[in-house]
């Protein structure tokens, strides 16, 4: 692959977070994004108009190279269209360093990064907020449904409320500082499509209401620092008691995390990823270390990440 120099002013060096999206009881509206894992994008300016995809790592093969159908380059495609500079070339490398179909908004993140490291490369012509519109059109293209539930907080940083998609309305909401995420990626199926497809269309009014007073209760807690509010405001009635049933021993990692003291416990996304929130690190580490433990014993290979909420999202990587 071509060698990228971030001391070179026509390149640029990118890493975008991963993201935790639902927050147990807000389906496709609420995320945070964490420290580990990522993606990284290479970018620079070449003489040839256009954009190349010129490699990608750590994908095993799966992703499309072709710059119209991969979401890295096609949304870089999209911004130059935008701002009017279809003239200049370019060339992507993309570094996977998270997994793909993880739960963790993998797409977002690469989509993301390279977004964000064409707006750098270009003297940032846009803000953050106004490249969300075509982080949205790289999660259509890579999974056929456009929310912004990871791709706001992976960009944004933080974490952020979907309040609406016509027009799109994101509100960045306060993250308290002590609070710290678990995260475990269980190495085991569940594609995105197929646990979609699994959620109910129509629900019990009855449930509907308690789904909003934990969304209402979990965005109170986190304006208030109120930890044992949040705890208890994260229940889902509508989506996890399905979703669930596609993740080997869930029920039993969510009694693990929660006699370990986690406030919460829940899938990350559609999974198979879960994720408890603690009020410290330490306790968030345990908590890793007890659900890999579990798998481990079960023959369920895993990578654990241990975050506090990051609250700057994508940055370039200066040497």
């Amino acid at each position: 692959m071509a060698e990228f120099s971030s001391a070179d002013r026509n390149s640029v060096h990118v890493f975008a977070p991963a993201t935790v999206a639902n927050m147990v009881c807000g389906f496709d509206i609420l995320g945070f994004a964490i420290e580990e894992p990522g993606d990284e994008v290479y970018m620079r300016r070449v003489d040839q108009p256009g954009v190349r995809l010129v490699g990608i790592t750590g994908d095993d093969g799966r992703l499309p190279r072709e710059t119209e159908k991969n979401t890295v380059s096609a949304c870089v495609l999209t911004f130059l269209q935008h701002i009017g500079k279809t003239d200049i070339g370019l060339e992507i490398e993309l570094h996977k360093h998270m997994p793909i179909g993880s739960g963790l908004g993998s797409s977002a993140a690469s989509t993301v990064a390279g977004l964000f490291a064409v707006n750098t490369l270009l003297g940032n012509p846009l803000s953050k907020r106004e490249l969300l519109p075509f982080a949205v059109q790289g999660e259509a293209l890579a999974c056929g449904h456009g929310h912004a539930d990871n791709v706001a907080p992976a960009l944004l940083g933080g974490i952020t409320l979907i309040r609406g998609y016509a027009p799109l309305d994101v509100i960045a909401l306060p993250a308290p500082s002590a609070l710290h995420a678990s995260v475990v990626f269980p190495h085991v199926d569940v594609p995105t499509r197929d646990a979609r497809q699994m959620i109910r269309t129509k629900v019990a009014l009855k449930d509907a209401v308690t789904q909003w007073g934990n969304i209402a209760g979990l965005v109170a807690g986190l304006f208030t620092a109120d930890y044992e509010l949040i705890g208890r405001s994260m229940h889902d009635v509508l989506i996890e008691p399905t979703r669930a049933i596609l993740i080997p021993e869930f029920h039993e990692m969510r009694r693990l995390a929660m006699e370990a003291g986690a406030l919460s416990f829940g899938i990350s996304g559609s999974g198979p990823s879960v994720f408890a929130f603690t009020q410290n690190r330490d306790q968030a580490t345990s908590i890793t270390n007890v659900i890999q433990a579990h798998l481990s014993e079960r023959g369920i290979e895993s990578n654990g990440y241990v975050s506090g909420i990051n609250t700057e999202g994508p940055k370039e990587i200066k040497k």
